[in-house]
């Protein structure tokens, strides 16, 4: 499973962080600043939770 982000939809709301700070980190402005799109085996959830807490609908996931 990847991450996916449309930088351009992402207005800073920083829930994806709240939910799951590892797999979305923020940059200094506090928008995701995913580094490694790819979700470890067994994080899928909280991967699809954070996704989800996501406002603007800037995050998706991929199944790879």
């Amino acid at each position: 499973m990847r991450i996916v982000v449309d930088t351009g939809r992402c207005s800073g709301h920083a829930r994806c962080n709240a939910t799951a700070d590892d797999l979305f980190p923020l940059d200094d402005l506090g928008y995701v600043a995913v580094t490694d799109p790819e979700v470890p085996a067994g994080q899928e959830k909280r991967a699809r939770d954070a996704v989800a807490a996501c406002p603007e609908r800037a995050l998706s996931l991929v199944d790879e």
